[in-house]
């Protein structure tokens, strides 16, 4: 158990590292240039195509898959979670307020990496009897003519799947569920993994049909809360700001290195958790979009914009001011201990309950979300064989998760989410000249 500690700190060390990051980075550098800085001289443009469409009927459906709703909210059901809550929470603590400027960096150029993402889905994607289907594996395989890569990727998504996504939601679910109303984790498991059968052997249709309700509520919900907690602190909102934007640039150094030691680790982890929070440049976001029916690849790109803005730019800032706000940075509190902090400092021990709710309706969103990421990629490796039987295994996963301790599980899939960037990132850097 310890080597295996050990080889996976080293493979988190390299695929969550300086250089990665850098890449990462760079690339969404790379994609805002040639994309003429869309992000914000396209804002209204954007917006209109995505938000506002939603309530109009302008939008273009050929009556084949997923509508614009309902990708984007399974999307953003795959994105927005714990790493809204907990994660942020996370970033501060180990990065200082800072972080959140980094956070909110990787989010600004995560949107020309998620932009190109999408817009390469919709052009490779592949049409079956049941509709579209496509990810990174498609673009892979089709544009780069690299089977194994693309073997690779769906190897890193399927068991990302069933880690990120599956056990680690499950236990937050059943760890918030024993904090906020003190349900027994075995119950929880029980009744969340019949959840989870009945939805998703309904197949995509239900998966969506599900999330499109959870998600707008929950966003809505948390959006108001978070309101009222920095209603309460307004007057700490300028300095607020001021510190994240200090603390982004410490360059006081305990080690003699280039950069000042706070200014790396507000880096690191701002980047790396902006990354897990919006998941850009993972080629999540794909898989989803390349099933809706608009096939127009500048519009899909645009939707993937616009889930990167809501999911970091609104909901981690939203939380990362409560928490900064109310004072609660450098308390040495941390995960979701901080967040509920933050919430039950203003409105007492319903609070409490809130955090919990909130993290067991965003982590169901997601756990039910990734199910569907994780079952494409595993067709893509069997060829559409055994779905059933994957099923089962995730339902029996989701239990599992549920009542064990997932120190190692967690760390493991860490390892496996940067794994995915690897493969997808290099597509997007050599299908460059495809994205118009």
């Amino acid at each position: 158990m310890e080597y295996l500690y050990k080889l996976n700190n080293t493979i988190n060390g390299i695929v969550w590292g300086p250089f990665m990051l850098t890449v990462l980075l760079c690339t969404g550098v790379y994609y805002t240039v040639k994309l003429r800085f869309f992000q914000i001289k396209g804002f209204r443009t954007w917006w209109k195509n995505t938000f506002l469409s939603l309530f109009g009927n302008n939008t273009k459906n050929n009556g084949s898959g997923l509508s614009p709703l309902s990708a984007v909210s399974a999307a953003l059901a795959g994105a927005i979670g714990t790493g809204n809550i907990v994660g942020v929470a996370g970033a501060i603590t180990l990065g200082g307020a800072g972080a959140i400027f980094w956070m909110w960096t990787a989010a600004f150029f995560g949107m020309g990496v998620i932009y190109a993402e999408n817009y390469l889905g919709i052009i490779y994607r592949k049409k079956t009897e049941t509709g579209y289907t496509g990810g990174p594996m498609y673009y892979i395989e089709k544009g780069l003519h690299c089977k194994w890569a693309a073997i690779l990727f769906s190897v890193f998504c399927t068991l990302a799947a069933f880690g990120m996504g599956n056990m680690t939601q499950a236990n937050s679910i059943s760890g918030a569920l024993k904090t906020g109303f003190g349900t027994d984790t075995a119950v929880s498991g029980i009744i969340l993994t019949t959840l989870v059968g009945l939805i998703i052997f309904g197949g995509i249709g239900r998966i969506v049909s599900v999330t499109e309700k959870i998600v707008p509520f929950m966003a809505v919900i948390f959006f108001i809360a978070s309101i009222i907690v920095l209603s309460i602190n307004i007057k700490n909102i300028p300095c607020a700001f001021a510190k994240i934007f200090v603390q982004a640039f410490d360059l006081r150094s305990a080690a003699g290195g280039f950069m000042g030691y706070g200014m790396s680790r507000a880096f690191k982890y701002g980047i790396s958790r902006g990354v897990f929070s919006n998941e850009a440049g993972l080629g999540t976001s794909p898989i989803v979009y390349s099933a809706a029916e608009n096939d127009d690849p500048h519009i899909q790109g645009m939707w993937g914009i616009f889930q990167v803005f809501i999911d970091t730019i609104v909901m981690c800032t939203l939380m990362a001011l409560c928490i900064i706000c109310c004072g609660l940075d450098e308390s040495g509190m941390n995960g979701i201990e901080l967040s509920t902090a933050a919430f039950e400092s203003v409105i007492g021990y319903s609070g409490r309950i809130f955090v919990s709710a909130s993290i067991v309706l965003f982590a169901f969103a997601t756990l039910i979300s990734w199910c569907f990421y994780g079952e494409k990629s595993f067709e893509y490796l069997t060829g559409g064989r055994f779905t059933k039987i994957y099923r089962i295994v995730y339902m029996a996963a989701v239990f599992a998760g549920s009542i064990m301790s997932l120190d190692l599980v967690w760390e493991i899939s860490d390892t496996f989410n940067g794994l995915m960037a690897v493969p997808n990132l290099a597509a997007l850097i050599l299908l460059r000249k495809k994205v118009k």
